[in-house]
């Protein structure tokens, strides 16, 4: 564990008082590199076009899957209609294969469990789909107490807007300076920053420390247990 830039300090000033943890799930708490390459790589097989290696999926994940099938395309490609499209497609297949390859990162169960022995209220925002962000969730995590998990939805802006990282903290009853947003890559720590939380970046995932660094991320984990410490401040 180390510090980006200053410490965390909790809600109202008092050292690491939290009351709540945000966190995102690909990258973060789902190794699902390999799932989601495989299915965007398919559909731009069956077009003939050039598939990419799975490490370049790493960027082109974190903003849902229009963004994810847009970066994807050769630049020729990259009509809006063309893009919807594909990502139509690609997520047809994924949530057919969602959970091939697909686990939590080591450590990551017992780091929500002590969480949750702490006390702290739990969440999940995702950029993938709604319903299948809630199985996913459901499915890798069963034991875990998720107060909210939340994915996309039609008419909610997706991060980095703060909005539905607010709304979680109001349901779960805590102050946006009271709660850690917890994830691997600058839509997350962006969206901390937008809503007035704690932007915490994890290193076991899809993107570089600097990236999260830049990005104003306030501490950094290079693995899940390094959370228990940071609670025990």
């Amino acid at each position: 564990m180390r510090g980006a830039g200053f410490a965390l300090a909790g809600a109202k000033g008092d050292s690491m008082r939290f009351r709540a943890m945000i966190c995102d799930l690909d990258g973060t708490l789902v190794d699902s590199l390999a799932d989601l390459g495989q299915s965007m790589n398919a559909v731009l097989a069956q077009e003939g076009l050039p598939v990419h290696p799975l490490p370049a999926y790493r960027y082109f994940v974190g903003d849902g899957m229009e963004k994810l099938a847009e970066r994807a395309l050769p630049p020729e490609w990259r009509q809006p209609d063309k893009v919807a499209d594909m990502a139509r497609r690609m997520r047809r297949l994924y949530e057919a294969g969602w959970a091939n390859n697909s686990a939590p990162y080591e450590g990551v169960p017992a780091m929500l469990a002590k969480a949750a022995a702490r006390g702290l209220a739990l969440g999940v925002l995702s950029n993938k789909v709604d319903e299948l962000t809630r199985v996913v969730v459901a499915h890798f995590f069963p034991e875990v107490p998720f107060a909210v998990v939340a994915g996309a939805k039609e008419g909610v802006p997706k991060k980095p807007h703060p909005q539905a990282a607010l709304a979680m903290a109001g349901r779960m009853g805590v102050e946006p300076d009271a709660c850690i947003f917890l994830g691997d890559t600058a839509v997350d720590m962006h969206t901390a920053g937008a809503a007035g939380m704690h932007p915490v970046g994890v290193e076991w995932g899809f993107r570089e420390a600097g990236e999260l660094i830049d990005a104003g991320a306030r501490l950094l984990l290079s693995h899940p247990r390094e959370l228990e410490e940071l609670l025990a401040q």
